[in-house]
Parts: structure tokens; sequence; C-alpha cells
């Protein structure tokens, strides 16, 4: 025998683009919406009646339509909007990702597309309770001092060198649980000041201080979940030319990366349920 699981359905990466053309400045926004819809959902899958699906057509109908009707706002307002309006009938919860990327002013009317980095919102709603969840991808920082590795254990299969000075990259994905109300200016912010000062023996310790720092600069953050992927940056030997190389010549290696991932919770947040504790660590 078997029954059905843990599902969801819906329409992924609704890509939207939304000129605002008032005044002779125009603004770009440049989205991804994804939606994600659960509840009373067995009749379609144990006996194909489709009576209680919306369409995952109408899903990304509605994108288009609400980002002309209401505009887009933060990604948090434009993901809230949506997911609240989802809920309802068969479908008890409905999750919103947005992930944004920034273009860049040229011009009153021409923009580029310099960075990589995603803003990004995910609201959670249920007829009574919405869960709000903001952050970031594709953050890459680079240190070129001030950082550690040492101490570590050896055994037959280590070769890595220990150093007391070494070149520190990461790309940062964040996701941090608020009550709707933190400023993403004001978490991103805190994570780059930290990393710029931070003093570090590994990039765990790094990890904890970047997290540590968001929920003292954002009250109303509960937790942060990080993942920052080490870009190693290794010392090239060139002594084979009789050149000494006292770490200003690297080689960049992007695979195999060491990733490391983990939260920072504050000591009085209040439980997130088991929504938060299934959506992925970042």
């Amino acid at each position: 025998m078997a029954r059905l699981g843990i599902n969801q359905y819906g329409k992924a990466e609704t890509h939207l683009v939304r000129v605002v053309r008032d005044g002779d400045a125009h603004v770009v926004r440049d989205l991804l919406v994804s939606v994600a819809l659960s509840g009373a959902l067995e009749a379609v899958h144990l006996e194909g009646d489709n009576s209680a699906v919306l369409a995952t057509d109408t899903q990304k109908n509605t994108v288009y339509a609400f980002a002309k009707e209401h505009g887009v706002g933060t990604p948090e307002a434009f993901a809230t909007l949506l997911a609240r309006h989802f809920v309802g009938g068969a479908i008890t919860q409905a999750r919103v990702e947005v992930r944004e990327v920034a273009w860049e002013r040229l011009g009153d009317h021409a923009f580029t597309q310099a960075s990589s980095e995603q803003r990004v919102a995910v609201v959670i709603a249920s007829a009574d309770e919405t869960w709000f969840a903001s952050g970031l991808g594709g953050l890459v920082v680079l240190k070129t001092t001030d950082s550690e590795f040492h101490g570590f254990p050896r055994d037959r299969y280590t070769t890595l060198k220990e150093t007391s000075d070494r070149v520190l990259a990461t790309e940062v994905a964040a996701r941090w649980r608020h009550d709707g109300t933190a400023s993403f200016e004001d978490a991103r912010g805190a994570l780059l000041e930290c990393f710029a000062a931070h003093h570090s023996l590994s990039l765990q310790q790094t990890l904890y201080a970047m997290g540590s720092a968001v929920l003292e600069a954002c009250p109303t953050v509960a937790e942060i979940r990080l993942s920052m992927p080490n870009k190693h940056h290794f010392v090239v030997d060139l002594s084979p030319f009789g050149l000494e190389n006292p770490n200003e010549v690297f080689h960049a290696d992007d695979r195999p990366y060491g990733l490391i991932e983990g939260a920072v919770v504050r000591d009085d947040a209040p439980d997130p349920g088991p929504i938060w504790a299934a959506y992925p660590l970042v």
C-alpha cells in the first residue's frame, strides 16, 4: 500500500521585468517569481481531479497582472501580496519567492547589469499567519589579508599547509527570518561591514560573526542562515623561475570547494514551527 506524502505545486521562475516610466528617468525592476501552493490536493494526485488546481499558467498571469495593478514595491511586499492572494479554498498555504537583480543606471533610460548579486524575499502565507524571510545570493566578497587557517588535524592524506595570512573569498547566500519589518539595507550592510573588519581564523568563525552582526543590527531578525563556499586562492610557486612570491600571485580554483553553512539564532527567538524548519538552509 502507498499513501500521498507532502506535496506542492506552482509556477517556478516567472521572469518579470517592470519598467516604471514616471518622468524622464525610468526605473527597471527585474524579478524572478516562484510560487508553490499546497493544501487539500489529494484528489488531483489520486484521481486526476483538477477541480482544486489553480493552473500554473494562471499563477504566472497573476504575477504579471499584479505588477501592473499594484506595482512591485519591495520584493517582500510583492511576495506578500501574491502569497495572501493565492490562499483560499483548497489552497491552505502559499510560498512565494522573489529574486531581484539590480540594474545600474547609465542615463535616464539606459542601464547595465554589473553584478550577479540577487536580493531574495520569501513569504509563506496561510489563512491565519504569514512568515517572512529576506536575504541575498551571489554576493561575492574577498579580503587580501586578515585571514588565517591553522591548527587543524593532520593525517596521512593532509597536504594543505597551515597559513597565518591568506586570501579569503566567498560567495554569500543568506536568509534571515523576521517579523516583516527588518531592513534589507541594514542587514546587508552588517554582513559587509563585519566581513571587512573581522580577523578570520576560519570561514566558520567569519560566518558566525557575520550572522551575529545582522542580529545586532536588526532587532526584529530572529535567525539568519548562511551558506558560504570557500573560493580558494592558492599561492603560485614561482621558485622554478627564480622569483619570490610573497602572497602576490594566486591561482583561483573554483572546484572543488569547501562549503560552510550554518544558522545564527537569537536566544529569545520565537519557535518558527515546522514551516520554517522544513525550508532549505538558504
